[in-house]
């Protein structure tokens, strides 16, 4: 049997890090890792049920010749380079349409490889990477060496060095993961004609022209939103920050989730002057309360950060000498060179004339069920748009398993627990599975182990960094249903750790695992008496 798969990537966005509701909750357009997690479905089918139908139905070689391709794919970004490639390999015949094959400016901003690739986790990273330089420069003397300094940062170097890799990705992604899987690969914008039939916009002539196919898979991720404020136009987002053409000597980010806190680090890192504006109470709703606390004092005591919670922008004005005037709620005043908001993320979903086909949607975002469809059954969503966790490698997933399913036979319906994720703050947060507060409304009887402490590479300096360490288990089975890192390299380190909590370890497990010495890791083994209890849901300091 022929089978054909088209992958129409029509904004180019894909799916990113910067991080979706259900309990995974938002945090300006990135996830938060709680892992009490609603099924984002349309249909309450048993998955053994719907799985025979989606793969027979796929597998149905009847009017296959009636269509171009077997499926046409919306994306191409992580999930839909992902779906398009495993699908071919399953012996789909796959075409990917890509609003650009190189990244730029406006008004794509993105490219093929998606918002990740081209203007999310990659060259945030890579941001990351050069903020962190200068406060281990001013770290150095502790340990005997004298007379460094941490020089000038030169941003347009930067710039192009991170314009060459991002080239280099979008090259890999077209050259390399697609086209050496079978993909075809045409620059083009998407939109649906119907259930089954897609108009091509071509990028270079504006030639429009029509392709079918037995399903259709959207993956065009998300789009930053910006209140409707007066002089709103003149603040920038994720997407802009990273075509800048000079550094901002003052900036004031907006949001109190994981892109602006990233955000905020960076510059603060970089040498600008930053102002983080909430208006909430305290950021990263969704997260560990703990973890939430101790970044706030570490931002407070340890960067040049400005906080202001409870703080609202409600007007942006442009000034003669091009500078900006942010006027908060209260009438409170900031001059900056630049603002950005990070104050979440939509569906991108104009211009894809969803309504042709009759699917349903949900604000910006299309609602699925656990095997990525949506309620039209021969179209299907992965990624951002989908409203789940808006995580690369969750988009990864999710495009992996719906071509399995579909193309390869196997019943594979998408699983968002114990999702880890890290916030690349200074210091990074890392985390798996659930909070204290989800885990006490989950399960009602828990275990909370915690530790505080200044991590032994800050002792020579004597900087007052402290790193946070918690794990949560549930009592009854002693499994560990969450563990919580504020430390240098958080990220690096929770990776591991989510291995053995997916797989189901115990305490009993962390207890035996012998650590290595000396890490500041060692303590997720090294932990043994809990700091307090939860029984029926309230806290218990001792246990009679």
């Amino acid at each position: 049997m022929r089978m054909s798969f088209l992958l129409l990537c029509a904004t180019a966005r894909g799916t990113t890090a910067f991080h979706a509701s259900s309990s995974q909750h938002h945090h300006r357009g990135a996830t938060v890792v709680s892992s009490s997690l609603r099924s984002a479905t349309t249909t309450s089918t048993s998955s053994s049920s719907l799985f025979s139908r989606l793969y027979q139905s796929s597998s149905s070689s009847d009017d296959e010749n009636d269509y171009d391709y077997d499926l046409l794919v919306i994306g191409g970004g992580s999930g839909g380079v992902r779906a398009s490639r495993i699908a071919s390999g399953h012996g789909a015949k796959v075409a990917l349409l890509e609003t650009k094959l190189s990244h730029g400016v406006d008004p794509y901003y993105s490219a093929i490889g998606g918002t990740c690739v081209n203007v999310g986790c990659v060259p945030k990273k890579l941001m990351v990477f050069a903020s962190r330089y200068p406060a281990e420069i001013r770290e150095m003397e502790g340990y005997g060496w004298k007379g460094a300094s941490e020089g000038r940062f030169d941003w347009k170097v930067f710039l192009e060095n991170k314009n060459k890799e991002i080239t280099r990705l979008n090259n890999v992604y077209q050259n390399f993961v697609l086209k050496n899987a079978g993909v075809e690969v045409i620059e083009a914008r998407g939109s649906l004609t119907g259930p089954n039939s897609i108009e091509v916009h071509t990028t270079a002539t504006g030639e429009t022209s029509t392709l079918t196919a037995k399903n259709i898979l959207i993956a065009v991720g998300g789009w930053p939103f910006k209140p409707d404020i007066p002089g709103i136009e003149h603040a920038i987002t994720s997407n802009e920050i990273f075509y800048l053409e000079e550094q901002p000597k003052r900036m004031v980010v907006v949001g109190g989730g994981f892109i602006a806190l990233e955000f905020a680090s960076i510059m603060d890192g970089l040498g600008s002057d930053v102002t983080l504006m909430y208006r909430g109470d305290l950021f990263l709703r969704g997260f560990d309360d703990d973890m939430r606390t101790h970044l706030r004092e570490e931002m407070e005591n340890n960067s040049g950060i400005d906080v202001k919670f409870n703080t609202d922008p409600k007007e942006i004005r442009k000034q003669e000498d091009g500078s900006l005037l942010v006027i908060d709620q209260d009438g409170n005043e900031i001059e900056c060179d630049s603002i950005l908001y990070a104050t979440g993320r939509k569906g991108k979903i104009d211009g894809l004339n969803l309504d042709a086909a009759g699917v349903h949607t949900e604000r910006s975002f299309i609602p699925v069920n656990e095997y990525s469809q949506t309620n039209v059954p021969s179209i299907y969503a992965v990624g951002d748009v989908t409203d789940r966790i808006a995580l690369t490698p969750v988009a990864l997933m999710e495009g992996h398993r719906l071509a399995d399913t579909v193309f390869g036979g196997m019943d594979r319906p998408v699983d968002h627990e114990f999702v880890a994720s890290t916030v690349f703050t200074t210091p990074e947060i890392g985390t798996v599975g659930y909070s204290e507060q989800d885990a006490v409304e989950k399960y009602g009887d828990i275990d909370v182990y915690k530790n505080r402490f200044r991590a032994m590479k800050h002792s020579f300096p004597q900087s007052e960094t402290y790193s946070l360490f918690k794990l949560i288990v549930e009592t009854k089975t002693q499994r560990v249903v969450g563990c919580h890192v504020a430390t240098d390299g958080a990220g690096e380190m929770v990776q591991g750790v989510a291995i053995a909590i997916k797989m189901g370890a115990t305490k009993e497990d962390f207890d035996n695992t012998i650590g290595i010495h000396p890490t500041s890791a060692e303590e997720l083994v090294t932990m043994r008496t809990p700091s307090y209890y939860y029984r029926d849901g309230q806290k218990v300091d001792k246990l009679e």
